[in-house]
């Protein structure tokens, strides 16, 4: 037993001394495919995202959220999901705001909150493959 985890522990510091070499000049974008693979929002993804973003809002309680919609890839060796949505905070004059997001399942479904009512919002969606419709304002 003390040697299959000796032979493990070796093999994962092997691992990472081997895959991280110093870069020489700063990198511009991230390795690998910045697209996402389409998924369904789930009821315990959904979960998570609603209560990610309400941490973020002015009125949390009162948040009304809009169509969602999410994907997965990998980028860098760390799988994430990659949520692109609306919600209506009351609390704010702009009425519906986009947001985009990030959940790291391999890390306990951390969802980081990348952007809300932002201009680069729409590029970062649509550069991730998560074309949003356009939000209905409240008069609609």
């Amino acid at each position: 037993m003390r040697k299959t985890v000796f032979l493990l522990s070796v093999a994962s510091l092997c691992g990472c001394v081997a895959a991280a070499p110093a870069p020489v000049e700063p990198i511009a974008a991230p390795s690998g495919n910045p697209r996402v693979d389409p998924i369904p929002i789930s009821l315990a993804l959904e979960e998570i995202i609603t209560a990610g973003v309400r941490q973020h809002l002015k009125n949390p309680i009162a948040a009304k959220f809009g169509s969602m919609l999410a994907g997965e890839r990998t980028l860098d060796s760390r799988h994430e999901i990659v949520v692109c949505g609306y919600v209506d905070d009351k609390g704010s004059p702009g009425g519906t705001e986009p947001f985009i997001g990030k959940i790291y399942p391999d890390a306990g479904n951390n969802f980081e909150l990348v952007a809300i009512n932002d201009v680069s919002v729409s590029g970062a969606c649509k550069a991730a493959g998560l074309a949003m419709p356009e939000a209905k304002s409240a008069s609609n």
